[in-house]
């Protein structure tokens, strides 16, 4: 890794956190934020099936309750209301009344939208230091805490129409993955949906890892996928109809006050996955982001967007 300079390191870590510019962040704080999850996430890894819940679950907590200003500072500058912000989640939603069930709803921003819009609702955290504590009260959002992973111990089968999670996966157990889409599979309704995205490993790491330059995720992004390991396993799990979502970027949008519905194609979904074999071909992780990054002309997607269906 590159040594960094202490105002290069608290930009990059602002930049990554999309925190206010203003936010009082000092260079001792994010080096406790990388010592911590480099610490955490060896335990996480090094859990067994036995273990696991109960050491993610600890894990999680020690990490939002030390790292306090993770669930204050972050996200505090965007500056973008709901409404733009989730719209392409809305559009591949379709319209209410839907039972909705999101997998790590971390504060509830999204959650907390779709119930306001009419969406039959239920929040999920595996620690009390995120989810429902940061959302007041709507009639139509209930909250839970799980695995993650077995959904059928917590949740009735085929209950739910739409299961979404937002860049979550990432943080399970690579050995969990499998079963994660199970357990998901166990509570759609026939013809229901996963919706989710996760960071593509190609263009990480997009983790703490990031803001030290590393190769790798060494925090709790625990493992950052391809298009085709994660096609595999919609696959393996009986999933069909398998997608990948196409929309316009934020940036690009309200640059030139484009607005396009999202597109899910499975046919972009193999597309995809030709164009990520390529650049995997690169031997060093530095190329493949960049590649990645230029590969946007050919919209090649950084950032895996997936729609799954239940026969």
């Amino acid at each position: 890794m590159k040594k960094l300079k202490c105002q290069d390191l608290i930009n990059r870590y602002k930049n990554l956190y999309s925190m206010n510019i203003n936010a009082d962040i000092s260079e001792e704080m994010i080096w406790k934020h990388w010592e911590l999850e480099k610490r955490l996430a060896k335990e996480l890894l090094g859990s067994s099936p036995k273990n696991r819940w109960e050491t993610f679950k600890r894990c999680y907590s020690v990490l939002y309750r030390d790292l306090w200003w993770l669930n204050h500072l972050c996200n505090t500058n965007a500056q973008i209301l709901p409404s733009e912000l989730y719209k392409d989640w809305v559009n591949l939603l379709g319209p209410p009344p839907k039972k909705i069930y999101e997998v790590g709803s971390g504060k509830g921003e999204m959650i907390k939208y779709l119930a306001s819009c009419g969406f039959e609702c239920k929040g999920m955290e595996i620690t009390p230091e995120r989810g429902e504590k940061f959302v007041s009260n709507y009639h139509n959002l209930s909250w839970g805490i799980s695995d993650g992973i077995h959904f059928g111990r917590f949740e009735l089968a085929n209950s739910y129409d739409v299961v979404i999670s937002r860049s979550v996966i990432e943080h399970l157990h690579p050995e969990d993955l499998f079963d994660h889409f199970k357990g998901v599979y166990f509570i759609l309704k026939s013809g229901g949906t996963y919706i989710f995205d996760t960071p593509h490993k190609c263009n990480g790491p997009d983790d703490v890892s990031r803001v030290f330059m590393a190769e790798e995720p060494m925090g709790m992004h625990l493992k950052e996928y391809t298009y085709q390991e994660l096609k595999q396993l919609l696959v393996q799990t009986g999933f069909v109809n398998n997608s990948a979502v196409y929309k316009i970027p934020l940036k690009i949008r309200r640059l030139f006050g484009l607005w396009i519905n999202p597109k899910a194609s499975r046919f972009f979904l193999n597309y995809l996955c030709i164009l990520e074999k390529l650049i995997l071909l690169l031997p060093k992780q530095s190329a493949r982001r960049m590649v990645t990054q230029i590969s946007r002309v050919a919209l090649f997607c950084p950032s895996i967007f997936i729609v799954a269906e239940k026969k």
